[in-house]
């Protein structure tokens, strides 16, 4: 990972270190942040004769080597230093709350904007709500792209960001073209690494996060940091890591809750972990405690499914939504557990 004295180098530097890497059959991947760029080394790091040439440059401060599988994504890399804040919430300092319908409703949109609007007033940064719907069998309800027009308009109604799950290029160039503030990828998605690849190089060069969900079927700690390091390393370095329960389900939950991965996570990483205690627990009743063990546990945010009325709601939301009043309380106990 070459860092340089500026924050950017110019493209004559530029094309000064990607013919030297070169040479080593490496090549050089920009990766673009808000206050300065990195430039990372793909392929063999282990030549003694490419780094001491970089490190002779003028313009080059340093040339670090990271043993891990992951180089982006590890704690000691440069991007540990990036700020990460969304709609006013540090990350360094605040609990991010992303919050919002399972499944938006075209049939009903005055429950998509009561909700945004109530998730406003009760604290969250982000309003979250699914488009397009992963599910196990093809007869469910899949969602509806008109759905994304009702999710624009509660973001310029209450000024929210928004959080939308993609799962194919298509519905990827749909998002980005309306200008959507962080991508989702779905459980189902979470080792897709051609999808994984694509959002990295789409996203590289325009401020649009993406929270990145553990495998349900048991994903192992570094396959899961691997899995994010394929966005990283294809030019966005903007991804939070969201674990979310894994199978084998446990009596009485909808998945497995996986609140205590969340200090292993963050021993190895930089990225933020936003925990999902919705799918986690699968019972609105659960949520509330599921939540307050993820912070506990070290949780720099939590994405939580909120309805203003989730009987009404379709998709998961009559089951595991809980309702702006308890997501208020919650907040509140939230902050006070990150106080102590």
């Amino acid at each position: 990972m070459i860092i340089s004295k500026e924050p950017k180098l110019t493209d004559a530097q530029l094309a000064e270190v990607e013919s030297i890497v070169a040479d080593f059959n490496c090549r050089i991947q920009v990766i673009v942040g808000e206050h300065r760029c990195v430039y990372a080394i793909l392929g063999d790091e282990s030549h003694e004769l490419m780094f001491n040439r970089l490190i002779g440059l003028p313009y080059v401060d340093r040339v670090d080597h990271i043993e891990s599988p992951y180089r982006l994504m590890d704690i000691r890399g440069e991007l540990a230093k990036q700020p990460f804040v969304i709609n006013d919430c540090d990350l360094n300092k605040d609990l991010l709350i992303i919050a919002g319908p399972c499944t938006v409703d075209p049939k009903n949109p005055d429950l998509l904007f009561e909700t945004a609007e109530a998730v406003k007033e009760a604290g969250a940064h982000m309003l979250r709500g699914g488009v397009w719907k992963p599910r196990t069998v093809p007869y469910s309800y899949q969602g509806d792209t008109k759905s994304l027009e009702l999710m624009l308009e509660a973001r310029s109604r209450t000024g929210l960001p928004l959080n939308i799950e993609v799962m194919d290029s298509v519905q990827l160039d749909i998002a980005l073209e309306a200008g959507v503030d962080m991508l989702q990828i779905g459980t189902r998605n979470a080792l897709n690494y051609s999808l994984l690849k694509e959002i990295g190089q789409k996203t590289q060069n325009i401020a649009c996060k993406v929270l990145l969900k553990r495998g349900r079927h048991m994903g192992p700690i570094d396959e899961f940091i691997a899995a994010a390091e394929y966005i990283v390393a294809n030019g966005n370095p903007g991804v939070l890591l969201c674990p979310r329960g894994t199978l084998p389900g446990l009596d009485g939950y909808r998945n497995h809750p996986d609140e205590s991965i969340i200090p292993l996570l963050k021993q190895k990483t930089w990225a933020p972990v936003v925990y999902d205690a919705s799918h986690a627990v699968g019972r609105s009743a659960f949520v509330p405690a599921s939540s307050k063990a993820a912070v506990a546990y070290g949780a720099d945010g939590l994405n939580l499914e909120t309805h203003v009325a989730p009987g009404a709601g379709i998709g998961d939301d009559p089951k595991q939504a809980i309702t702006p009043e308890v997501l208020t309380k919650l907040i509140s106990d939230l902050n006070t557990i990150r106080s102590l």
